[in-house]
């Protein structure tokens, strides 16, 4: 085989932070702007969630990233969402963004974010673009939208595929944290249903508390 005809080289893989592989919850905070985020990430890591995701779809989202980046113990990941241009990886770490996260499957994307040394999670709904993405050297891929397949669909998948890290996210249910671990998740990512209302100006901060407890200890049971 020639030089021409030789398949590229696998991409190096930035490894899944400590925060996500051991918490196993990736809080995902998106609303129409970012001035209720700080609150709300004061409240997650205060009940045990280290890892948060603001969307790129929130107005003034990087700005808070920066402030948060330089305030959060150590620890915690902040990481940005909605990923999808090789700018906005470079603005995200520029931000301070620990990860990125896409709702596809862009090499691109993910090989701006290894040579940037941060982790990607980037979207897949199918086996075939699961494969897609950890071969193109993500850190483990966010099964998208994972409330419309269910536990059963993770668990077939990762049969023929039980070396890919997978994250299901959208539509997880606080209630459905222990039955997607059970399935063979790595981690979850959970938005509205862990956030609920926190993210609005006057939210219900008690109620995401105890929502962010729930999910702990569904996760800490898992665990024993």
């Amino acid at each position: 085989m020639s030089a021409a005809e030789a398949p590229a080289p696998a991409s190096p893989r930035v490894p899944m932070s400590e925060a996500v592989a051991t918490t196993r919850v990736i809080a995902i905070l998106r609303a129409e702007n970012a001035s209720r985020a700080e609150a709300v990430v004061d409240v997650l890591l205060e009940n045990g969630i280290r890892s948060m995701e603001l969307t790129m779809t929130t107005e003034g989202v990087l700005d808070v990233v920066e402030r948060l980046a330089a305030r959060v113990p150590d620890g915690t990941d902040i990481g940005v969402g909605t990923v999808l241009t090789v700018d906005e990886v470079d603005r995200a770490v520029d931000a301070g963004a620990r990860f990125v996260v896409a709702p596809s499957v862009d090499r691109a994307v993910i090989e701006a974010a290894t040579r940037r040394g941060i982790a990607s999670y980037p979207g897949a709904f199918t086996p075939t673009e699961i494969h897609a993405a950890w071969t193109a050297g993500a850190s483990a891929v966010k099964l998208f939208p994972a409330g419309s397949l269910g536990p059963d669909y993770l668990k077939a998948v990762r049969a023929p595929l039980p070396d890919i890290p997978l994250v299901p996210t959208g539509g997880v249910a606080v209630e459905a944290v222990g039955a997607w671990l059970s399935a063979g998740a790595t981690a979850l990512g959970l938005g509205s249903p862990l956030v609920g209302d926190g993210l609005a100006p006057d939210g219900d901060l008690e109620a995401l508390a105890r929502r962010a407890r729930a999910v702990c200890a569904a996760v800490g049971a898992q665990a024993r």
